[in-house]
Order: structure tokens, then C-alpha cells, then sequence
């Protein structure tokens, strides 16, 4: 039996707690076998890294993964775990599934470059009221204009790779997230080359789509054992 490998990319300021159940419930299935890092700089200093940091170190954990002989590997990424994961899967493949929560090819009021200041500023008390006060100054300690610049520019510089994925594709995107607008996936879901994909809105979600929540665990590990009927649905 062919090794399969899941390699899981966590989003900007945030870390691989996010989605660690979602990485406990897939290791309970023993044909995968599950893989987690921490992008550079988000567990100290994230001034430390840039943007090319970031993409280097995980496509050295997929060709790590190559090199021990999974040749059937499945992305999932959040948020911009999302880009990054979307850029490796265009370039190997061995890629043979790509799993996608919240991209941020656009997020808060920017699309690619261009950011919208006034509505920026207007959707912070939203964001503050959905993940709590402490938790969105705990990451935001992180941050400064330089990293920020770091983000704008990776999802500037990778914003047209969703146009050269070709496997499988699940896109997951929550109603409710105050982060990452919907016509982020839209736009991954039309740009994609993918002969199945799949868009799964979910009411009710916010931008922490693995946080603690079964159905969406059930619907990826469903993606990654079988095939799915593409298109797009709400649930």
C-alpha cells in the first residue's frame, strides 16, 4: 500500500494549534500519516522572517516528505497556509489532494493589493468580538508594519497560482468570517483547473474553521478517502 502523507500549513500569526484537532481526528485514521510545523518566526519573532521564509520552509517539509517516499500527499492550508499550499500544489505531483479553509488570496478589505483602509479599520471591533480581546491582542503583539508587509507580499506574489492547480480541490469557507471575505474562495474556486472541486460554505463559522468542529473534520477526511461531487453548497 502507497504511503499518504498529510501535511497541514497554519495560517499568518497563528500557529500549529490551530488546527490541531482537526490533525488529532485525521491521525486516528491509520491511512494517513499526519504532519504539522511552525512557520519561521511565528513561534518568537515573526520580524525575524519574511515572506520567502515562509514558502522555502514548507517546500522543504514537502520535498522532506518526498524523500521518505509519500508520493501521495495531501495539502490542507488555512488561511495563508491556503497560499502557500496552493503554490506547492501547483508545482508537484505528488500533490495528489488540496484542501483549502479560508484562503486569503484577499482578506479584510484588500483585494491583491489594494487595501481598503476605512472598512480595514471599520471590521476591527467585528474581528475583536469574534475571537476575543485577548486573544486578538496576544497575536497582534506579533505584528508589526514590516511582518505585515511580509503577508501583503507573499499573497501579491502568489495571487495568480490558483489558475495553475490542477488535483482535487476542497475550498472551506465560514459565513461569518470577519478575516478572509467570501469572494476569496470564490476566486480560488473559479481560477482553479481542477476537474473536481468543491466550495463548502458553512453558517455560522468564523475565521477558526478547524477550531472544534466535527462536521468540518468529517467533511475533509470524506474529501481525502473519496472522491466528491464538485460544486458549490451551504451547510
Amino acid at each position: 500500500m502507497l504511503k499518504k502523507a498529510i501535511l497541514i500549513i497554519h495560517g499568518f500569526a497563528g500557529g500549529t494549534y490551530d488546527e490541531e484537532k482537526l490533525a488529532n481526528y485525521l491521525e486516528l485514521n491509520r491511512n494517513f500519516d499526519v504532519f504539522q510545523f511552525t512557520l519561521p518566526g511565528h513561534n518568537r519573532n515573526l520580524s525575524k522572517a519574511n515572506y520567502m521564509d515562509w514558502i522555502n520552509y514548507s517546500e522543504d517539509m514537502l520535498k522532506w516528505l518526498i524523500a521518505k517516499r509519500y508520493y501521495n500527499i495531501y495539502l490542507i492550508g488555512h488561511s495563508m497556509g491556503g497560499v502557500i499550499a496552493t503554490y506547492l500544489a501547483s508545482k508537484y505531483k505528488e500533490v495528489k489532494k488540496l484542501v483549502l479553509a479560508a484562503p486569503s488570496f484577499q482578506y479584510l478589505s484588500v483585494v491583491k493589493d489594494n487595501l481598503n483602509i476605512t472598512k480595514s479599520i471599520k471590521m476591527t471591533p467585528k474581528v475583536i468580538e469574534t475571537y476575543g480581546k485577548d486573544e486578538v491582542i496576544a497575536r497582534f503583539l506579533k505584528l508589526n508594519i514590516g511582518t505585515l508587509k511580509q503577508f501583503a507580499d507573499l499573497v501579491k506574489h502568489y495571487y495568480d497560482y490558483p489558475k495553475f492547480v490542477t488535483c482535487p480541490i476542497l475550498i472551506i469557507q465560514g459565513k461569518n468570517d470577519n478575516l478572509v471575505p467570501l469572494t476569496s474562495s470564490e476566486y480560488v474556486y473559479n481560477s482553479v483547473k481542477s476537474n473536481v472541486k468543491k466550495l463548502v460554505y458553512v453558517n455560522g463559522l468564523t475565521h477558526d474553521v478547524f477550531k472544534d468542529n466535527k462536521q468540518i473534520y468529517y467533511i475533509v477526511e470524506k474529501f481525502l478517502k473519496k472522491k466528491l461531487k464538485g460544486g458549490i453548497e451551504t451547510i
